[in-house]
């Protein structure tokens, strides 16, 4: 009825200027008949109609047909358009009673926003003070048609359930409980407002979206250190992580000892602490030194002003200061995997020292640490390529005026492929 009713309300209000998009979920043998309705009344009323069929995810079935529905109204949706929604008072009331049910925190509790701006589109929710017996009585006045879908009173779901079952027991005993519950989620905006601009504030002060400097979040409070992991650990995705899960990296990743490696894995993201920092990492990202476990040596030819993607990144060689002898370009050279207690002597220090204790020196990431490769010729190390740059060995094939590969992009903008924009073989 309010959706129905809203049509109307906005094809008066603003004829020239408004569509329909019906979302057809496909969860009732009926419902491609509930789109030609609208189909119908959409065309009565002279407004153009979309109908949208929609997949809808196993799992939590309202949960999953409402990301199937935003999904599709992005799809539609123009960038100077305003998505309008039918959500009334109650609606409100259900939504903050069944996330207060769920634990959900101040943003939850602040359930719908009259007017919603969002990253992907804005929402207006003009009925949203409205009650549903204005609105039936609104309806009645215009002979609004309608049909009623019967998941509304299937109490299997549990808005139905809230809506049927409890929701006339609570108001049995608190008359103005539907007020009272919608003036609670305006002052949890209010609330939750407040709350993130203190959350920007730490989010500035500790870190970026994907790290945070722990001795920083550490000289926060308790709260203000779960709150700002929670927004950090939900990202750009719909829902934040459960309160659990925060306690878990709080307990588990950041509280872990210095030398452990500790990662945490949620949502298609690993959370793993490396000295003292946190850094938020894609399953891809974490785990691509198992994708790349089997990487053969190579033989690689180069020459100047040449584009080389290994798999630390992409590098171009060019000229240098001091750098490998001209002799080489055009030479087979070795490009290999790292395979531990290689030593090496860096041009332009004292002696040689072990591999391992320059790239922990160099702070490169534990789970970077596979894409190092060493470049040498005639078993002579000639540099080895790092997420941190190419590093010159010194060997009888360093002069003036040579040659050495440049970094120009880091792993993180370049596919670990070992795709390399020159002549080789195997």
């Amino acid at each position: 009825m309010d959706s129905m009713l809203l049509l109307h309300l906005m094809s008066y209000l603003y004829p020239e200027k408004i569509r329909a998009i019906y979302i057809d979920h496909q969860l009732q043998e009926s419902s491609a008949d509930w789109g030609q309705f609208v189909s119908d009344q959409c065309a009565a009323l002279n407004v153009p109609c979309i109908v949208e069929k929609v997949e809808v995810q196993a799992g939590n079935l309202e949960q999953q047909a409402r990301s199937a529905r935003y999904q599709a109204y992005s799809k539609h949706l123009k960038a100077n358009e305003i998505l309008v929604l039918a959500h009334h008072q109650q609606d409100q009331a259900e939504t903050l009673m069944l996330r207060l049910l769920s634990g959900a925190g101040v943003q939850g509790l602040a359930a719908m926003k009259q007017v919603d701006v969002r990253a992907q589109f804005t929402i207006w929710r003009p009925l949203l003070n409205l009650s549903r017996e204005q609105i039936c009585q609104w309806a009645a006045q215009l002979n609004v048609q309608n049909i009623e879908d019967p998941t509304n009173l299937d109490t299997y779901y549990d808005r139905a359930w809230c809506r049927h079952e409890l929701w006339s027991v609570l108001q049995n005993r608190y008359p103005k409980m539907q007020q009272a519950l919608s003036r609670t989620s305006y002052l949890m905006q209010d609330a939750d407002e407040i709350l993130q601009e203190v959350l920007q504030q730490d989010l500035a002060l500790c870190g970026s979206a994907t790290e945070l400097d722990l001795k920083k979040l550490s000289q926060l409070s308790s709260a203000r250190q779960r709150q700002l992991l929670s927004v950090w650990m939900k990202g750009q995705e719909i829902y934040r992580p459960s309160f659990e899960m925060v306690e878990r990296v709080l307990h588990e990743v950041i509280a872990s000892k210095s030398d452990a490696q500790a990662a945490l894995h949620w949502n298609q993201y690993y959370y793993v602490r490396y000295q003292q920092k946190l850094y938020r990492l894609s399953s891809a990202e974490y785990l691509a030194e198992k994708s790349q476990a089997n990487i053969s040596a190579q033989v690689i030819r180069l020459e100047l002003k040449q584009n080389i993607k290994v798999l630390s990144g992409q590098y171009v060689t060019e000229t240098a200061k001091i750098g490998l002898s001209a002799s080489l370009l055009g030479k087979e050279l070795n490009l290999v995997m790292r395979q531990g207690g290689e030593k090496i002597h860096l041009h332009g220090r004292v002696g040689t020292w072990p591999l391992k204790k320059a790239i922990q020196e160099a702070q490169i990431f534990p789970w970077q640490r596979y894409t190092i490769q060493i470049l040498s010729i005639d078993n002579v190390m000639l540099g080895v390529f790092t997420p941190k740059g190419f590093w010159l060995a010194q060997s009888e094939y360093c002069e003036v005026g040579g040659w050495r590969p440049k970094l120009i992009s880091s792993l993180k903008n370049s596919k670990s492929s070992m795709i390399h924009e020159c002549s080789f073989k195997l």
